[in-house]
């Protein structure tokens, strides 16, 4: 019986180099486990010791990982998600850097630098999740904190980009927000972005700066592929029209897996309704993806119907979990078999359940800001799902 494997060309970057790369720091390093309920396990820090086999190293084989200058290169972490930005600084060797964040009585947000940062090039993590409009201030701030302080570049590492769906007028007398926000990072004096999984590939025209769309589906095919799903039986369902390019690019990479779409017409803002399948899924195994999971209306009732229509199991693949109410109580009722998501956005305890499985995109964030500080492409076509041109 064979199993889902990647087609020719589109092997995954972890895949291509997990026996090959070393520890580019062997003083610093550390591993980060999740728990099969989708917690997050003990973080452990170990001295003079090469990182751990678990945890990927991807980087251009002509490169000499032991002579890198990291002197002029500074991470810094927001409080959206202080454990990726922990994740991502352990992978590149690196000691997050001091800075001092705190809010008023009134709610203003206060950014102080503890270190010098002049004439470096300074990366700061921060996803705008929820509370959405609380991060997105705090970049702001921590950027134009950047700025003053005279770094040579700043580059925000938006993990998850919010307002990201307001990307368009479908409506009359509508809001862009998407573009509003562009102009703010811009405004604010961000010199570059670095996002993953954008809700839509106009929203890199909305900057005026360059962007680098990183794609997380990496991991998530590196996964699906320890599954060692029967290749014929998987099929690949996009829960909407609107997200068929995602899904078929998706379906590609799984040995160019049949594509069925979820045919959904809305009603309302998080209000969705399903009408029906086209495509076969009857007694496969249906990998429902997208580039979030906000209400889990509309991938809960794609999973409905597919159960429907004959799909033997449901796995439902997505960057950015979001979980609104009532996101966890439509997961976790039983009609997906996993429920497969990235840690772009940090996960509270109470919102684990026994089918979910959370993903680290920290080495891909790591290397994305390696090359973008080292102003290497890797022409070699190698990381080209990277996004760094």
């Amino acid at each position: 019986m064979a199993s889902i494997a990647f087609s020719s060309g589109h092997l995954s970057t972890a895949n291509k180099f997990r026996s090959v790369f070393r520890t580019r720091n062997a003083s610093i390093s550390c591993k980060v486990n999740y728990e099969g309920n989708g917690k997050p396990g003990v973080q452990t820090l170990t001295s003079n010791q090469e990182l751990s086999p678990n945890l990927v190293i991807p980087y251009a084989l002509e490169r000499d990982l032991t002579t890198k200058d990291k002197s002029k290169l500074r991470v810094l972490s927001g409080t959206a998600n202080p454990t990726l930005s922990q994740e991502i600084a352990c992978y590149m060797g690196l000691e997050l850097g001091d800075l001092k964040i705190k809010r008023f009585a009134d709610g203003e947000i206060y950014v102080q630098l503890c270190e010098s940062v002049r004439g470096c090039d300074v990366f700061i993590v921060q996803p705008t999740c929820p509370p959405a409009n609380e991060n997105l201030m705090e970049l702001l701030v921590m950027i134009d904190a950047c700025r003053r302080a005279s770094a040579k570049t700043v580059t925000a590492v938006i993990p998850y980009f919010g307002y990201a769906r307001a990307d368009r007028k479908t409506q009359g007398r509508e809001s862009i927000a998407a573009k509003l926000v562009a102009n703010l990072i811009t405004e604010a004096g961000a010199d570059r972005v670095l996002a993953c999984d954008l809700h839509s590939g106009q929203s890199i025209g909305y900057f005026d700066i360059p962007v680098n769309h990183i794609h997380g589906q990496t991991v998530i095919l590196d996964y699906l592929a320890s599954k060692r799903i029967c290749a014929e039986d998987l099929v690949v369902v996009s829960p909407d029209v609107g997200g068929v390019a995602r899904a078929r690019a998706f379906a590609k990479k799984l040995s160019d897996a049949p594509l069925a779409i979820v045919d959904k017409r809305r009603h309302g803002h998080n209000v969705a309704e399903v009408m029906n399948l086209i495509g076969d899924v009857k007694g496969k195994v249906a990998v429902m993806v997208d580039d979030m999971i906000d209400t889990a209306g509309t991938i809960s009732k794609g999973a409905a119907l597919l159960h429907q229509e004959g799909a033997r199991e449901v796995y439902a693949c997505c960057t950015h979990g979001v979980f609104s109410p009532p996101a966890i109580e439509r997961l976790s009722s039983g009609i997906f078999q996993e429920v497969i998501i990235t840690n772009t956005i940090p996960v509270s305890e109470q919102n684990c359940f026994s089918q979910l499985t959370i993903l680290s995109v920290a080495n891909l964030l790591g290397e994305a800001i390696w090359r973008v500080h080292d102003d290497y492409s890797g022409a070699s076509g190698l990381f080209s799902d990277l996004g760094i041109d």
